[in-house]
């Protein structure tokens, strides 16, 4: 942190400044220098004109003359006796009982001394030669050491006898001491008294009072006892002070710890306080903990002792500031244990129902003597005097407590700003000193100056000064240690001293000398109950009647400071002393003081200011004078005036219809953030969320106890259709229903919430979301909240939302969704910053994120409408509200403000509705702005055909105060006959809204509501209805205000509870949203219509301000706005307020649906509780978009009305519009400039709804929250901002930084994630002492956004997009393609036509012919294989695709995963875990790599293969030894019978596809053992291992990491035949026949996702009605049913179709077919022994492979009655191939045309293996080699012993070149090409002679180089019949390191 501030800092360091001004004062004459702290400080606007004004001359010549402040040589204060009582004895030396107390009269008789009492000798100022003997406890006496004496006083009277004198003034007056100045015990108790020997009571040693010369506040276990005064030129610090190590009277010790332990002597402190209240902590354990933490704080600033430290006088030129006067000599504090105190939660500020009202009336840490409160103060003062405890000790204070308010605030501030924070302490600042005491006293004493009359100090101004302060000479320390890095210690600074306790009282009243007696100081000479007892008497004596501050130092040469400081000023003292109470303690107040009838003075008073007579007196007689007859000044509301008339002829107001549902584009976002969010905790390696489990989604909405917030989420979950979306319920829905998703957090809720979690376990496999609303309402702990556990809603958020069973359920995703989330961010939050989503930014650099059509308006917007250039600005204050406020609260001191304030508020609105309602000689008896609210709420209703009025909402927070508003203003209503005009309704939490019979019928006609028993349920549903709401409870719990809300009264708001969540939640009830496409320059204008003479005042301009604040271009600065005046012609006004409803935007006419609904407001669609005003704009349509659809409100399960459409029919109007005219289009607009429209415009323009539209609400605040909302500290950022964020958290230190103006969302989150802690009472304040590290929930998520934005319909959302992903998540996209070439299948006389046999028959299917014609349609871009007698035209073939569109344009569909699939690494369940390897019990499997090598001798040399076997699968393989030499893979016998494992191992080649290749068997074989073994790419071995860590992996050799999938096929065979043969030898040692081991394996792709089965129902054996249907099956069914296959091993290749939703029923009516298998194949490699794999393949290798089987004889069975679906996956796989150029700059693609190039060219060569380039160019450029066999399919390509694809246009006719193998009949065909590809010996030149060609046909002989090209022509005997030319030779486009494969063609002669 340190020096990232320095940029902000003033160059000049604070104590230079200080001295500076210090000693110009000494040096000169005329000048008194500027306060420092506002040279240095404060903002220059927030400096008051009487700093500089010329008071401060007057003062100069008595300054002059006189010290500079209070003398403390001069006489004492004088000390009032008080009376002694009547009939007394009041002689000298006698007691007030008449007995003689001398020693020379008692020395001889006998004492009755009671146990650990002493006699002492008491000196009486009027008798100087004589003792007076008194017996005192001597633990209140000091030891030997001058230590140890407890504080306080306890004695008897020797004389008398009289016990238990607890306090020395009290005594002291019994023994008639009549002392002149404050009685201390120190200063009268002198002697302690001992019998002689002659047993006679003499005078003893003198009591050694404090180290008798000056007030050390060493402890006895000090460590530098012996060495007070160091050598001067020591070294070390000068002159310091040995530190404290023992919680003695030190104060720098948090209070509460000074109290408990050894060292402090008087253990009756506690009990007689009673309940005190030590800083929070009250109980002994607390004070323990804290005293055990604090072993050794040192003191911050010990004075150093020398000559010349003292107050300097003024004409003392000697003294210079460089003098070592007093050196800042204090040692560094501890860390840790500074810490550890810090994190406790000692230094909390006492707040809300923490501290009782114990911190009002008892002192926290008292000594000395007692002070009396006089007991008619608060009569006389007008207001309670709060005393902030400052350093030191404080004294006792007796009598009238309850007119003083004590607190710790400043003491607490201070110890924090005393604490160096850990962060610096980690930069290395450990030489640094933290503030002193002087300084920080000195500082606040500044502070104080600059307040102006009507400002309240905060604590977190006087912290922020502190840091300042320190952070200034800590970074000059730094800068030193950076530039002499040599020294071992800084320099100590020369050019300033610090300021020592001796200066501090003359500075300060030096300070305090020029803010005209605001800020009052007295020094005390001895403790501060001198300088109480001083203010009480000047208090009194009404001499402090112009004084706000009076600051009590305590400050004694040599020593430490004790100080104080009362407010006294009548403003500032009650707003202190009620912001401590807590809001419980506010409530009781207040309704003590309506119940006992205190209010009643106030009512009386106001009767007395009306000069008319009594405010009731008028409204009778007006109620009289016009009973029968309505007002003739106000037309009662009548739908019946001249308005837009819809066809049937009623009334009709355009501006009310609700706009269609939809979700916003914001909400949607970060709807679509909560997901991903949730999806990144299922993704995390943690197995905290396993979504792949889930198969549906459910919730629960917790909301706070309010009727109407339920009311309204009711409404919002019914009509976002998320419960049908997630298929919860079934429509009709019924309220009941719906009902039962939402749960109020009363007193039922328990039982509810059971209910759910019952639920949640009773289906693990539904994901439950707990979304809890509101959420940072009742964040009280369970365990430590202060309130009875009979009390259910208090802490039952924690008692719920963090039980166990919420925590440990791993289908339970927890919510929280709230505007002010910062109580949920502190160090011990349960959420993990990753899981905040904070709603977005609409504009980001000037871009607008997410078009809107309206634009939010909230608390920064109101805020920079106050900024100059604004018209009128939305946030206002009443001054002359407040100035009555505050000169009733004067008059009544013993009311609480709140009731002052509320009876202020409703007299003003009494007033004003008579002023209104003609009685014009009230207006004298409220403000403007309240008669400027009842006006236009009286007015607004006549202004439009229908009626339609604003809403007034007045915000009362205590109930019964609200209570007490209804009753009044519904008289005042009643009297004035306004029933009709307008409604009042109470708004309270627990109850629903009522509202009268005529309203609720003039509701339903405006929504046209059918339903009888319909009554509005939420504000939403008041709508364009004219009412004041008052608004009661002490939080807004989320209720939503209806567009027509206009005034948002906050005036009653209590305004001492500075808490930026308070302020904000109550500024977001105003929270708003306008449309946000009003043309600029047009917004501005006046829009009012009214005549001049309707204006009432310049503020009553309620119309001047559009709400155009912030649109697009204004987002960053307010831009100036012209304010047109009233006197506009109408014309022009009009003109302006059309052009600027933006019904016509800039560049095309839009024509919106029925008339104005553009400015409907109306609750949003899915919007959220919060957003109901938020959504009222409706989406721009453009005519050519069709009608849209209006639904109105109706009751739930109401249709909306038929007459729903577009009335632009109805209208004639239809006038095109120019964008030069800036005229509105008048079709279905009923605002026209047009005059043909006359009335109707002017009537139907001013409906307040509409003009609402188009602004915010004006807010009116307290005076004291308007400051603090409108001030900004240095950053530019609101004060508000900076204060603390919720109630219930604390900042962690004073040494934080500020936020910043800058920061996002989620950098404030870290801010208060660092810098703040819950208290006792939150919730989350025990979460890090559960011991875990990540003390995070992992499925607890947050959301914020601002209020009234939207939360609601975005978490709806949410639901609805998670519970589709969830259904997204169990399917597949698998490919989904009809069978190929169907119509070219060769018609033989054999079928299979054993339609019934569960397995082929080996004789009939051995008849059967071999079909060649490909059917996988992946092969459709493939060459067709001839087969004899096929006649195919061209056009039978499909038009072949470009090949980058072969991979997209494959059809897919899409499928419901069923139980048996095989799944990704994605998923995770509890049955598989352990075979994936993942399960938690045990560690990650560990894996052996063993090497297995076998020779081949087509690739003439061996073949090592490495086999990674986990420990958990050795069991399928033999070892020579365990652990040792891998010998061979277990196989089993053919004639094994078991149902419990798959006997054919399981290979499945793949690449690429670590992640999402499907080898999660486990389901798939239905939980059977089985041996699956993956074939991987040596590169690609770590990363299959890390994701796949119990599967076995076969390594291909390093030689084969570019090759293809036919090297893989190719050894995947090779080494199953090699293991056969091991397996073989192995066991026929066991006596088992080699022909019993079982030979088969399966070779399955990496994407086969599901196998299904046909069952077939056959009406009889030869019968063709048959009918059939597919389900899906498990592998283990489909492999148990082939393997049981009779003659199985007589089978080469076994495998079934690939899935399609068309087949056909002819396709599988057949069970079985001869023909090519692909993609899952079950391989004998015992029979296919001699017919490999094309070890070079990349393309097709399956199909050439099926080939070479055939023609070796051997028998290829498909299944047609099973089918595998395989899954689209997007990568890997052959894809994994990329052909680029070898030279790296070229970024070009490269095209197949470019893969070959003739031999020793410079073309560029490509970095691609020779033989997939061959494939790919011949797949798409074959025509060059072979231009005539192009779509020639009746003379195709003869291809000899290999298939190569030619491209679909190229036939080709396989033939095979060994002896004795099955090739079709070419005698009769003529072949358009010969290819011959890499030919082995067995091709021969006579081979080559049976086959005819065309002429002209051509030939193209491939070759591995050059040179065995020319061998194979010349073997070949080629050149016979095939013409070469040297042209003809080309060449594979690869470097001769690569290995080119070479080509020559040639033609048929």
């Amino acid at each position: 942190m340190g020096n990232s501030y320095a940029g902000q800092l003033k160059a000049t360091r604070f104590e230079e400044v200080l001295h500076n001004s210090i000693e110009a004062s000494l040096r000169s004459n005329n000048l008194v220098p500027r306060p420092v702290f506002s040279q240095l400080y404060l903002e220059a606007e927030q400096q008051l004109s009487s700093l500089e004004g010329g008071s401060r001359v007057d003062n100069e010549e008595e300054e002059e003359e006189g010290e500079g402040g209070p003398d403390p040589n001069g006489p004492p204060n004088p000390y009032q006796l008080p009376p002694a009582p009547e009939g007394c004895c009041t002689t000298d030396g006698f007691c007030q009982a008449g007995k003689d107390l001398r020693l020379v009269s008692m020395s001889s008789e006998p004492v009755d001394v009671p146990a650990g009492f002493l006699l002492v000798g008491a000196k009486s100022p009027s008798l100087p030669d004589h003792l007076l003997v008194c017996a005192v406890d001597k633990r209140f006496l000091p030891d030997d050491n001058g230590h140890n004496a407890l504080l306080g006083f306890s004695g008897n009277c020797v004389g008398c006898g009289k016990k238990g004198f607890c306090y020395f003034t009290d005594f002291s007056n019994h023994i008639n001491l009549k002392l002149t100045t404050q009685p201390k015990k120190q200063k009268h108790l002198k002697y302690y008294l001992v019998r002689n020997a002659q047993g006679t009571l003499t005078k003893g040693p003198l009591i050694c009072w404090k180290g008798s010369e000056f007030r050390s506040r060493q402890s006895s276990t000090g460590t530098c006892n012996s060495s007070l005064f160091p050598p001067l030129e020591s070294s070390g610090p000068l002159a310091a002070f040995p530190s404290e190590s023992v919680p003695g009277t030190n104060p720098g010790v948090p209070m509460g710890a000074q109290q408990a332990g050894p060292a402090s002597d008087h253990p009756s402190l506690t009990s007689a306080s009673g309940p005190a209240v030590f800083n929070g902590k009250d109980s002994p354990k607390h004070q323990q903990l804290a005293k055990s933490s604090l072993s050794a704080l040192p003191r911050p600033s010990a004075l150093g002792i020398l000559p010349n430290s003292g107050p300097p006088k003024k004409r003392h030129k000697g003294w210079s500031p460089e003098s070592p006067s007093a050196t800042d000599g204090g040692y560094p504090q501890s860390s840790g244990n500074r810490a550890k105190y810090e994190g406790a939660g000692v230094s909390c500020v006492p707040q809300a129902g923490l501290v009782g009202p114990a911190s009002v009336s008892f002192p926290v840490v008292a000594s000395g003597e007692p002070v009396s409160v006089p007991d008619n103060l608060l009569k006389i003062c007008k207001a309670k005097p709060v005393i902030f405890k400052g350093h030191g000790n404080f004294p006792y204070l007796c009598g009238n407590l309850s007119d003083v308010v004590v607190s710790p605030l400043l003491y607490t501030c201070y110890q924090n700003s005393q604490s160096i924070s850990r962060a610096y302490e980690q930069r290395g600042a450990s030489s640094i000193q933290p503030i002193s005491e002087e300084m920080q006293l000195l500082l606040t004493v500044y502070y104080l100056v600059q307040l102006a009359a009507d400002q309240v100090p905060l604590m977190e101004d006087l912290e922020q000064i502190f840091l300042r302060s320190w952070r200034e000479s800590h970074l000059t320390e730094i800068r030193q240690y950076q530039q002499v890095p040599s020294q071992p210690y800084p320099p100590a600074p020369s050019t300033a001293a610090p300021v020592t306790s001796a200066q501090l009282p003359w500075l300060a009243g030096l300070a305090a000398s020029s803010c005209n007696d605001s800020v009052h100081v007295i020094e005390c000479a001895y403790s501060l109950a001198e300088g109480l007892s001083e203010m009480f008497r000047l208090l009194i004596e009404g001499k402090l009647a112009k004084t706000n501050y009076v600051v009590i130092i305590c400050a004694c040469r040599n020593a430490a400071i004790d100080s104080c400081i009362a407010v006294t000023g009548k403003y500032q003292a009650r707003i202190l002393s009620e912001s401590l109470l807590s809001p419980a303690e506010y409530q009781r107040e207040v309704h003590y003081e309506l119940v006992t009838g205190k209010v009643d003075s106030l009512g009386a008073f106001f009767s007395t200011l009306c000069p008319e007579g009594d405010m009731d007196i008028l409204l009778d007689k007006f109620h009289q004078e016009n009973q029968g007859h309505v007002s003739s000044s106000l037309p009662a509301s009548s739908v019946t005036q001249a308005a837009a008339l819809d066809v049937s002829g009623t009334p009709v107001c355009t501006s009310c219809h609700l706009e269609p549902r939809g979700v916003r584009p914001f909400q949607l976002a970060v709807a679509q953030k909560l997901l991903s969010h949730v999806c990144s905790i299922a993704d995390s390696s943690t197995q905290n969320l396993d979504l792949g489990s889930f198969e549906k989604v459910d919730f629960l909405i917790c909301i706070p106890p309010s009727e109407v917030t339920y009311q309204q989420t009711l409404f919002h979950v019914w009509h976002s259709g998320v419960l049908l979306e997630l298929g919860l319920e079934k429509e009709p829905m019924t309220k009941q229903r719906v009902e039962q998703y939402i749960l109020k957090l009363d007193a039922e809720a328990q039982t509810r919430f059971k209910a759910f979690l019952q639920n949640s376990f009773q289906n693990p496999h539904t994901l439950f979301v707990l979304i809890h609303d509101h959420a940072h309402w009742d964040l009280v702990s369970a365990v430590h909240n202060l309130y009875s556990q009979s009390d259910p809603p208090v802490g039952l958020v924690d008692r719920l939302l963090n039980c166990r069973e919420v925590k440990e359920a791993p289908n339970i995703v927890t919510l929280h969704v709230t505007s002010f989330p910062y109580a949920l961010q502190t160090q011990h939050t349960l959420i993990s910053p990753y899981n905040e989503i904070h709603w977005p930014l609409s504009y980001s650099n000037g871009v607008d994120l997410y078009h809107e059509n309206k634009k939010y308006f909230g608390l920064s917007e109101f805020i920079e409408s106050t900024l100059s250039g604004h018209s009128l600005p939305l946030l206002r204050y009443d001054s002359s509200f407040e100035a009555m406020v505050t000169a009733l609260g004067k008059r009544f001191p013993r009311l609480h403000s709140a009731v002052i304030r509320t009876f202020v508020l409703v007299q003003h609105y009494a007033a004003a509705m008579m002023a209104v309602s003609g009685l014009p000689q009230m207006k004298n008896h409220t403000s403007v702005e309240t008669l400027e609210i009842t006006q236009n709420l009286l007015n607004a209703p006549k202004q439009c055909p229908c009626g339609h009025g604003l809403m007034v909402l007045l915000r009362v927070p205590c109930s019964p105060l609200a209570a007490v508003a209804y009753e009044r203003l519904a008289h005042v209503r009643a009297r004035l006959a306004l029933e009709e005009h307008f409604e009042i309704i109470l708004g309270n939490p627990s109850s629903g809204i009522t509202v009268g019979k005529h309203f609720v019928k003039q509701l339903k006609m405006w929504q046209k509501i059918e339903d009888a028993e319909w009554r509005p349920q939420t504000y939403l549903e008041l709508e364009g209805l004219p009412c004041i709401l008052i608004f009661s409870g002490m939080d807004p719990h989320g209720e939503s205000l209806p567009r027509s809300l206009r005034y948002c009264d906050l005036r009653l708001i209590n305004s001492s509870c500075l808490v930026r969540t308070a302020l904000e939640q109550e500024l977001g009830l105003a929270a708003y949203f306008v449309s946000n496409e009003i043309p600029l320059e047009k917004g501005a204008k006046n829009e009012a219509l009214e005549s001049d003479g309707e204006k009432l005042s310049s503020t009553d301009n309620e119309d001047e301000e559009l709400g155009t604040e912030g649109s697009t271009s204004e987002k960053r600065s307010p831009v100036k706005r012209e304010r047109s005046s009233s006197h506009d012609s109408v014309s022009s006004s009009l003109s302006s307020k059309a052009s600027s409803s933006a019904l016509c935007s800039e560049t095309s006419a839009q024509v919106s649906g029925p008339p104005q609904r553009d400015q409907a407001r109306s609750p949003p669609p899915c919007g959220p509780a919060e957003e109901a005003r938020a959504t009222g704009e409706k989406p721009w349509l453009r005519t050519s978009q069709g009608p849209p659809m209006v639904i109105s409100r109706h009751g739930p399960g109401h249709p909306p009305p038929p007459d729903c459409g577009l009335r632009t029919s109805q209208r004639g109007l239809q006038v095109s519009v120019t964008a030069s005219s800036q005229l509105p289009s008048l079709g279905s607009t009923a605002m026209s400039t047009a005059p043909a429209t006359g009335t109707l415009v002017l009537q139907a323009s001013q409906c307040s709804v509409t003009k609402a539209c188009r602004q915010p609400p004006t807010v009116f605040l307290p005076k004291l929250v308007y400051d603090v909302l409108v001030s900004t500290d240095s950053s530019g950022l609101p004060k508000a901002a900076s204060l603390l964020p919720a109630p219930s958290v604390m900042w962690t230190s004073s040494f934080r930084p500020l936020l910043s103006k800058t920061m996002t969302s989620t950098e404030q989150s870290l801010y208060y994630r660092q810098w703040t802690v819950p208290r006792p009472s939150h919730m989350d304040y025990g979460n890090r002492a559960e011991g875990r590290v990540d003390s995070f929930h992992p499925r607890r998520l947050l959301l914020s956004g601002p209020p009234q934005i939207g939360k609601t319909g975005a978490y709806l959302q949410f639901l609805s997009i998670l519970s589709r992903m969830l259904i997204r998540l169990t399917e597949v996209d698998v490919y989904d393609e009809e069978e190929i070439n169907t119509s070219l299948r060769e018609e033989s006389d054999w079928h299979y036509l054993q339609f019934s046999d569960p397995w082929p028959d080996l004789e009939l299917f051995q008849k059967m012919p071999f079909d060649y014609i490909i059917h996988d349609p992946k092969y459709e871009d493939a060459s067709l294989i001839c087969a004899h007698h096929q006649s195919i035209k061209s056009e039978d073939r499909g038009i072949s695709r470009k090949p980058e569109d072969l991979y997209v344009r494959r059809q897919t569909a899409r499928m419901r995963l069923s139980k048996y699939a095989a799944y990704n690494t994605y998923h995770h369940c509890e049955q598989c875990h352990q075979y994936m390897g993942f399960h938690p019990r045990y560690q990650l499997y560990e894996s052996t790599l063993h090497a297995f090598a076998f020779s081949y001798s087509m690739l003439g040399e061996e073949i090592q293969l490495h086999f990674i076997i986990p420990k958990s699968k050795e069991h399928h393989f033999v070892f020579s030894q365990p652990g040792g030499q891998l010998e061979s893979m277990r196989l089993p016998l053919v004639t094994d019978k078991s149902h419990e494992y798959i006997k054919s191992p399981t290979f499945t080649p793949t690449t690429g596809r670590h992640e999402h290749g499907l080898f999660n068997l486990y389901h798939a074989m239905d939980g059977a053992s089985h041996l699956h073994v993956l074939v991987v790419k040596e590169y690609e071995m770590a990363i299959y291992k890390k994701y796949w860590p119990n599967h076995i992996m076969l390594v291909l050799p390093s030689i084969f990491n570019s090759a293809g999938v036919g090297a893989a096929h190719f050894l995947i065979k090779e080494l199953s035949y090699h293991n056969l043969e091991l397996e073989r030898n192995r066991q026929e040692e066991l006596g088992i026949k080699p022909q019993d081991i079982w030979p088969f394996i399966v070779i399955s792709d990496d994407s086969c996702v599901m196998w299904n089965v046909v069952d077939v129902d056959c009406a009889g054996e030869r019968s063709r009605e048959f009918s059939w249907s597919e389900r899906n099956v498990s592998l283990k069914h489909i492999m148990q049913h082939i393997e049981a296959s009779p003659n199985i091993t007589r089978y080469a290749l076994l495998g079934m179709r690939k899935w399609a939703s068309k087949t056909r029923g002819g396709e599988v009516r057949e069970p079985f077919s001869r023909c090519h298998v692909h993609d899952f194949i079950i391989l004998n490699v015992d029979l296919t022994q001699n017919v490999q794999y094309n070890q070079n393949r990349f393309t097709c290798d399956d199909v050439d492979f099926n080939l070479r089987v055939h023609s070796a004889g051997l028998l290829l069975c498909r299944f047609n009655r099973f089918s595998v679906m395989k899954k689209q996956i997007a990568v890997g796989g052959h894809r994994s191939f990329h052909i680029t150029s070898k030279v790296s700059d070229s970024s070009a693609a490269v095209v197949p045309a470019q893969y070959i190039c003739a031999p020793d060219s410079k073309h560029t060569f490509l970095a691609a293996p020779a033989q997939l380039l061959l494939e790919k160019f011949l797949q798409h450029h074959s025509q060059r080699f072979f231009p005539l066999s192009l779509k020639n399919h009746s003379h195709p390509v003869l291809s000899v012993d290999c298939y190569l694809n030619l491209g679909s246009q190229i036939s080709v006719c396989y033939v095979s070149s060994r002896p004795h193998s099955l090739n079709i009949s070419c005698s009769d065909l003529m072949f358009s090409g010969l290819l011959l590809y890499l030919c082995d010996s067995f091709v021969a030149a006579s081979f080559l002679k049976k086959f005819h060609f065309l002429k002209g046909a051509t030939l193209c002989v491939i070759c591995q180089d050059r040179n065995s090209l020319r061998q194979t022509v010349v073997r070949l005997e080629l050149e016979d019949e095939w013409q070469f030319r040297l042209r003809d030779e080309f060449q594979t486009a690869n470097a001769k390191e690569d290995r080119p494969l070479f080509f020559l063609t040639g033609r048929h002669i």
